[in-house]
């Protein structure tokens, strides 16, 4: 646990010193972007989803990213304007907040709090949860933000099936009757292992306080969603299924209470859906998880 949250404070230090430093370009962020979506996530994800064993009884975890998404339309489209939020910063909000970190800090936290027993439900939610929304209604989320119009059903579903990890998803199930070779398992590997310091490193580049204080109540509305209310929806619901084993409880429960996804900021970048406050979403919510992600899971019983 805490080589993660050594992991995650030093790249993110990194990216500030380097825009600081002057030895960086003001163009460095968008190409590492593309470098991510385009490389490194789909990498991991055709590694990740090879290999996945899905259990029938986890349905739950895989089930409760998509209510967390869904949730974070209905609620931030309801008070997002009523704070004054344009369309883009809603848009923005919705994606951080409707997306968890549940990969790169959700996985060993899980290991760290739960155990062994912890990691698969964890990969769950994360692969068949977190990612499966990433590429579907979180690309449709960004698109119709960005257009400004009303979408043809033929020109969202084109943005989704032209999106990189969503055709290495797909390539990974085809895939699965056969074994990777283990160079490409090693390559793969090494390119989704960049995939966490460089996230970092660039929220870290993006990353200005100074202009924490107007964004303060969309901030504040978005990591109320994200860190409180949904993981306390999640886990009111969670006691009216009966017969559900513990660690699913609980590790469905951690993974909703997951920091705002790197990748969502990313993506809202990509999408110029207000790349600062997307920024801030995850740059102040990531520390403030590591406090109230465990103490959430106390109250799981």
């Amino acid at each position: 646990m805490g080589q993660v949250i050594g992991l995650l404070g030093v790249c993110l230090l990194l990216g500030v010193l380097a825009r600081r430093s002057g030895r960086f370009p003001e163009g460095t962020a968008p190409v590492f972007n593309a470098f991510l979506l385009n490389v490194s996530l789909p990498a991991l994800v055709l590694r990740a989803m090879h290999r996945l064993e899905f259990a029938p009884g986890l349905v739950v975890a895989a089930a409760a990213p998509w209510l967390l998404f869904l949730g974070a339309m209905l609620f931030l489209r309801l008070l997002g304007p009523r704070l004054g939020l344009s369309r883009e910063s809603v848009a923005a909000l919705v994606l951080t907040a409707g997306l968890g970190n549940t990969a790169f800090v959700g996985l060993p936290m899980a290991a760290a709090l739960l155990g062994p027993s912890g990691v698969p439900v964890a990969v769950v939610a994360d692969q068949l949860g977190s990612f499966l929304v990433l590429a579907t209604l979180a690309t449709l989320t960004a698109a119709r933000a960005r257009a400004r119009t009303v979408l043809s059903v033929g020109t969202l579903v084109r943005k989704v099936l032209l999106f990189v990890p969503f055709q290495a998803l797909v390539l990974a199930l085809l895939l699965r009757p056969f074994a990777f070779p283990d160079w490409l398992e090693s390559v793969l590997q090494r390119l989704g292992d960049l995939l966490t310091p460089l996230a970092l490193f660039i929220v870290g580049f993006q990353l200005r306080l100074q202009g924490l204080r107007p964004r303060a109540p969309a901030l504040a509305l978005g990591l109320s969603y994200k860190l409180v209310l949904a993981p306390l929806a999640v886990l009111g619901l969670l006691t009216f299924l009966p017969g559900l084993a513990l660690v699913v409880k609980q590790a469905t429960v951690l993974q909703i209470a997951m920091a705002p996804m790197v990748t969502a900021a990313i993506l809202a970048a990509e999408h110029e859906l207000d790349p600062e406050l997307a920024v801030l979403m995850v740059g102040v919510g990531i520390p403030l998880s590591f406090f109230s992600a465990p103490l959430l899971l106390s109250l799981v019983h």
